[in-house]
Parts: structure tokens; C-alpha cells; sequence
């Protein structure tokens, strides 16, 4: 039996390379030795206010972009989240066996609540780690690629399931989170302090698989370095230049030594130029993928319909289950 593997992102905004590095680039290379779903989590969302035409725009782009990047069909199975019901239920029968306490000291809904304060932020953005634990849990899930900032939520994920297991029998798979050693987590290019943003309000901050080359080259030439000259990775004396040389890693396959050596003699301005160039090689046969399938959405939309329908086969399979195992039902 094949490792099951689950994750997904969120339709809010175009993705960047930092969504590239840190998840798509590890699940067309994870796909090949593992049973894999790949979400497009949509009702994750929704936890902040939204407008429904951009979001059914979003979805479009985001499953091109996953097509684009490398996520194959016939390999794994790509579905849209809110298709599959059984998610939305899952959710609700953890809650009632999720605390408070535990969601409280959930660092995502602590930053983003803060913004516009606790009482003001809505029950679903309290609730949604339950969420995004259902989505983990309901298909055996065994392995979930993570950036380091969720591995909180796959904690709570492994934490329900035990809970679930010792209160109802035997029921859940405990899910182990997978991390990559470079590019888990991409930095802002004008603050490598944060990570590399969707909704960042800065224009410069991230580079977007849909951007054309002349603004991948701007964004780049304009991203910040640190004050100390050297092309050298050091994480925590150069985070801006270490978070460039990671992106250029990921871009050509180079080590951080065979870069170091390639522009030992070399300044700044020198490395971001051959940076912004192999990203835009890298970047742009996607660019054209996903405008091809957004130009054409017959095949994009029959990948949609026939992942919704395995997922949902699975999905409710399970639910059976879990409802016998909570006396749900008759």
C-alpha cells in the first residue's frame, strides 16, 4: 500500500513561487511515489469577507496553476473542496470533540484576528484548523507537506484523531507532516523577516507564477539585501540574501556551495540579475500552461468533475464509518 498523501491552498489570490517552492514543486515530485489528493480548500476561504464571482474566478486559476506546475491526473486525484460535503460534516463532528483552548492558541488565528480584533472575527476563522483537520483525516492521510507555519494545524490534526480513536475505536490514520529541508518557507522579497505573502499589500513583496517576465525582473532587481556583501547563505546573519540564493536553488537545482562559488567574485546586483533571469525560465513555460488552460477550460473543469467524484466515493465511504461509530443515524 501506497503512502496517502493530502494537501491543498487556498483560492484568495494568484500563487507565488514561494507557494511554488514550498508545496507544488514538492507534490509533482511526491505524487510519483505516493497516493496523492491535491485540494483547492475554498470553504477555507470564506473565513473573511469575500466577493463569490472573484472566488469562482480564483478557483479556475489556482486548479490551472496546479495543472501548470506539474500535478498530474492520472496520478492524483484534484478536486475543489466545497464539491465534497463530507468535509464540511467531518468538520463538525471534530468540533465536538475539539476545545476551545486548543483553537485559542492557534498562531494563524491569533495574527489574523488581531487585525481586526477577537470579537470581531468570525466563528469559521476560530473553527477552521477543525477544518482543515477533517480535510487531512478523511482519507487516510498518512503524509501532509506543510510549511513550517502549519505544522500547528497537522499537531491538532494528529491530536483529534487520537482523541476521536481513543473515545469512539479505531478509526483515524495519524498524519505525520513532511517539511523539505530548502524552501518550506519562502520570504517576503522586501521584508525576509515574513514569509512570502498572497495578500501582502506591498506589490514588490512576491513574485506570482502569472507575472510576465519585465515584472518578474522588477521585482526581483528591487528586492531587498543585506547590509554585509558576499553571496553566502547564513540563514540568520543574511536572511535577505539566503532567501534569494534558496529561490535561485530552486530555480536551477544548484547547491547553496555550487552558488556560493558561482558568485564568490560577483555583488548583488550581479546575482539578481541571474536571478531574475532563471526564474524567468523556469517560471515562464507555467505562465503559458495556465493561460492555456484558462483560455480553454474543457479539460481543466472534466480533471475537476472526475477528481470531485473519487474524492466523493472516498469520502463518503468513511463518513460511513465514523457516523456507525458516533451512533449517528439509524
Amino acid at each position: 500500500m501506497k503512502d496517502i498523501v493530502f494537501s491543498g491552498v487556498q483560492p484568495t489570490h494568484s500563487l507565488h513561487i514561494g507557494n511554488y517552492i514550498g508545496a507544488l514543486k514538492q507534490w509533482a515530485h511526491i505524487q510519483q511515489q505516493h497516493h496523492c489528493y491535491f485540494c483547492i480548500v475554498d470553504e477555507h476561504a470564506i473565513t473573511v469577507p469575500h466577493d463569490p464571482t472573484t472566488l469562482r474566478q480564483r478557483i479556475q486559476l489556482v486548479a490551472a496553476i496546479y495543472l501548470a506546475a506539474g500535478i498530474d491526473p492520472k496520478k492524483s486525484i484534484l478536486f475543489v473542496q466545497s464539491e465534497v460535503p463530507q468535509h464540511t460534516e467531518l468538520g463538525w463532528l471534530l468540533m465536538t470533540i475539539a476545545k476551545m483552548g486548543e483553537l485559542e492558541r492557534m498562531t494563524q488565528y491569533k495574527d489574523k484576528s488581531r487585525k481586526g480584533g477577537a470579537s470581531g472575527a468570525s466563528l469559521g476563522l476560530f473553527g477552521y484548523p477543525v477544518l482543515m483537520a477533517a480535510d487531512i483525516l478523511l482519507y487516510d492521510t498518512s503524509i501532509v507537506p506543510v510549511g513550517e507555519d502549519q505544522l500547528q494545524h497537522v499537531e491538532l490534526a494528529r491530536v483529534l484523531a487520537r482523541r476521536f480513536n481513543e473515545r469512539y475505536g479505531d478509526t483515524f490514520v495519524i498524519p505525520q507532516p513532511l517539511i523539505q529541508q530548502f524552501g518550506a518557507r519562502i520570504m517576503s522579497l522586501q521584508d525576509p523577516s515574513v514569509k512570502m505573502s498572497k495578500s501582502d499589500e506591498h506589490e514588490m513583496a512576491a513574485v506570482f507564477l502569472t507575472d510576465e517576465d519585465d515584472v518578474i525582473r522588477k521585482k526581483i532587481m528591487r528586492a531587498v539585501t543585506d547590509s554585509e556583501a558576499g553571496i553566502v547563505y547564513d540563514a540568520e546573519k543574511k536572511p535577505a540574501v539566503s532567501n534569494l540564493m534558496t529561490i535561485y536553488h530552486h530555480m536551477t537545482g544548484q547547491t547553496m556551495k555550487e552558488i556560493e562559488a558561482a558568485f564568490d567574485d560577483k555583488g548583488y546586483g550581479d546575482f539578481k540579475k541571474a536571478l531574475a533571469e532563471a526564474v524567468i525560465t523556469h517560471v515562464g513555460p507555467i505562465r503559458a500552461k495556465i493561460q492555456g488552460y484558462l483560455d480553454d477550460p474543457t479539460e481543466l473543469n472534466k480533471t475537476l468533475d472526475a477528481g470531485r467524484d473519487k474524492a466523493l466515493a472516498v469520502a463518503e465511504a468513511k463518513m460511513k464509518i465514523v457516523r456507525n461509530k458516533m451512533g449517528l443515524g439509524r
